[in-house]
């Protein structure tokens, strides 16, 4: 059963755990498909993927076509022979020529509930709009945008102390597992189709940097949300003294939180209330927010409790 040939995309963290799987359970990954380098750090030095890096631990032949649809990218990918291809936040659409290349076909982690948050950023977008579960769906894939018949999913908690770093971890797993789960009745041909109910769609962009900003007239839950579903791939940010200031952690507002003095309660939102050892404690739409972990402009990150220490931050003080 293991002998398929199979061919892996994927380009994050997120996809390292469903091809250590496949290996790990004895498939055939006859190459891997991944992004080009790109530049990264201060330093914009090319760094590879996380997929490409773990499939040479692994002595996979990789391929980083620029665009898979180019005619070399496709001319790659055949002259590799699959019977199935599996993706897992690859970073570029299929096209036609590809996913009818393989007899078994091509199969996809994706990192939501489906018809939900379909597209590029779902692990993050949920975090942002106030989740409470998210999961993984296995399915087909078909020329539209995760618009493939599904295989089977699964669910995951969103806790208040997760981030989409965490989620990532989490999801990657649960998506590994799953993969390998349905693997042998994919290829049996047994596995089921449940097509996608379309009316019921959401779609999760990629995120931009509008997206970072943080808006203190909104809710707390809604800023403290933004703020833990950017982390740790961005910041939300705010000004100080017309400088950009990033946040980078939060504490889950509780009713406390909404209930001000009534000095509090006539200041702006943006004003700073209060600044100590607990962190920085910032007036919003319905009450306040309890700043954890800071980054003033050219500085690295650090503590709130930390940076009010030197700061000087008063009633006066305003982000934004």
């Amino acid at each position: 059963m293991n002998r398929i040939k199979i061919v892996f995309m994927g380009t994050p963290d997120f996809a390292v755990s469903s091809l250590e799987a496949l290996l790990e359970c004895g498939y055939d990954v006859v190459g891997v498909v991944t992004q080009p380098d790109r530049p990264k750090g201060r330093k914009r030095e090319l760094a590879p993927t996380p997929v490409k890096a773990y499939a040479l631990s692994r002595g996979l032949p990789v391929l980083q076509p620029e665009k898979l649809r180019a005619p070399e990218g496709v001319a790659a990918v055949t002259a590799l022979s699959p019977d199935l291809i599996v993706t897992a936040a690859y970073g570029q659409i299929l096209p036609k020529s590809v996913l009818d290349l393989p007899r078994l076909g091509c199969i996809n982690v994706h990192g939501s509930l489906l018809p939900r948050y379909r597209g590029g950023a779902p692990i993050q977008r949920s975090i942002i709009d106030g989740e409470k579960k998210t999961g993984v769906t296995l399915m087909y894939m078909a020329e539209g945008l995760d618009t493939g018949d599904m295989i089977s999913t699964v669910e995951v908690s969103i806790d208040d102390e997760d981030t989409a770093g965490t989620m990532f971890g989490k999801l990657s797993e649960a998506g590994a597992a799953l993969l390998v789960e349905w693997l042998p009745r994919i290829v049996e041909g047994t596995a089921g189709r449940t097509p996608q109910n379309n009316d019921e769609a959401t779609y999760a962009p990629n995120l931009t940097r509008d997206d970072e900003r943080l808006d203190w007239h909104e809710p707390s839950r809604r800023l403290f949300d933004r703020i833990r579903g950017l982390n740790p791939m961005a910041s939300g940010f705010t000004t100080l003294n017309g400088e950009v200031f990033k946040v980078w952690g939060a504490k889950a507002p509780t009713a406390d939180d909404a209930k001000l003095g009534a000095t509090a309660a006539s200041l702006p939102p943006g004003t700073v209330i209060e600044a100590g050892a607990a962190g920085i404690r910032v007036r919003t739409g319905d009450g306040s927010l309890l700043l954890t972990e800071v980054q003033p402009a050219g500085k690295k990150a650090l503590a709130a409790s930390e940076f009010a220490k030197g700061a000087r931050l008063t009633t006066e003080t305003r982000l934004g």
